[in-house]
């Protein structure tokens, strides 16, 4: 299992690479098109439309790019992503899953296919690997509270509650 877990952390890593190349590709084109044809929104300049979208296009994709290193990362050393870096990821899966709900009706569903897709792919590596679920963290025996009854005790049958 380690190593389809792998395999699947690289796979989302690599599709996110590929996603922050076109997300940025996309915003630089748009500032464009912006600054040739001077459109204006709410009388704001052409100039200042065109560069905040290069300002977005730069967050947006280190956003998405910052996600691919954390997975790539997650890939080569077989190590879950911890605290903030699981943080980060999961910001990632709500930015997708409400962009693919928004695409629905502003794009088309292809780009909620696209968008789910690589929600799956994000949610699936979360999940292979669990918050404390690697082969090298020592974990703490379970209580004996917790635990089954010890040897030669009887449990108590459960109520109906």
């Amino acid at each position: 299992m380690p190593v389809r877990r792998r395999a699947v952390a690289a796979v989302t890593a690599l599709v996110l690479t590929l996603e922050a190349v076109v997300l940025v590709g996309l915003n630089l084109f748009l500032g464009k098109v912006a600054d040739v044809q001077q459109m204006s929104l709410a009388g704001i300049e052409p100039r200042a439309m065109t560069i905040s979208a290069v300002i977005g296009a730069v967050l947006v994709g280190g956003y998405v790019l910052t996600c691919a290193l954390i997975l790539a990362r997650t890939a080569i050393r077989d190590l879950p992503p911890r605290g903030f870096w699981r943080i980060v990821l999961i910001s990632c899966a709500v930015v997708h899953g409400v962009l693919g709900a928004f695409c629905v009706g502003l794009v088309g569903w292809t780009a909620f296919v696209v968008l789910m897709a690589v929600l799956g792919l994000i949610v699936w590596s979360l999940t292979w690997y669990g918050a404390g679920d690697d082969e090298h963290v020592e974990r703490a025996p379970a209580s004996r509270d917790a635990a089954a009854p010890a040897q030669g005790e009887v449990s108590a049958p459960p109520t109906g509650r």
